[in-house]
């Protein structure tokens, strides 16, 4: 195994454990995330959301598969079940993850899922049914951008 597979590995067995130490070690210090809801986030702010999302995550699954990496890029799926905390609703979401590394450690991150079929099970018949209108889109990021900043000035920003 490539030991870029053996890093996204790592970092999922962190996930998984809700450790979000062991995550973070496998991030550059200049590493960028994206997805379809925390968009385009710079290091000190993905590390901020995946020590949120651990905290928050109590009854948090994570499965990995598919895992591929050499040199440069990396891929994998991944597959979380938990309770959305804002809604009380469970959710189980399917996600395709991207990756580029810089000195043996993650520096770009874009994972991609269906958010209207996530806005669908964490926000129930208003996400099935609106979860496709852009407007709803933007709200469910801003109301993620704003928890994000809440939990930053709380905990600081990285």
């Amino acid at each position: 195994m490539h030991a870029n597979a053996r890093l996204i590995e790592s970092f999922y067995a962190s996930f998984a454990r809700r450790d979000a130490a062991g995550m973070l070690a496998c991030y550059h210090p200049e590493a960028t995330f994206s997805d379809p809801v925390f968009q385009n986030l710079d290091a000190a702010r993905a590390r901020a959301m995946w020590r949120m999302l651990v905290e928050r995550g109590r009854d948090l699954e994570v499965r990995v598969s598919r895992i591929e990496a050499d040199d440069a890029r990396g891929r994998a799926h991944w597959d979380a079940t938990y309770t959305f905390t804002a809604t009380g609703r469970k959710v189980a979401n399917s996600i395709d993850a991207e990756f580029a590394f810089r000195d043996g450690l993650i520096v770009g991150h874009r994972d991609r899922f269906d958010l209207w079929r996530w806005a669908g099970m964490a926000l129930g018949a208003k996400g099935r049914l609106l979860g496709w209108a852009p407007f709803v889109q933007a709200a469910i990021r801003s109301q993620a951008a704003r928890g994000l900043a809440a939990y930053m000035s709380k905990h600081g920003a990285a």
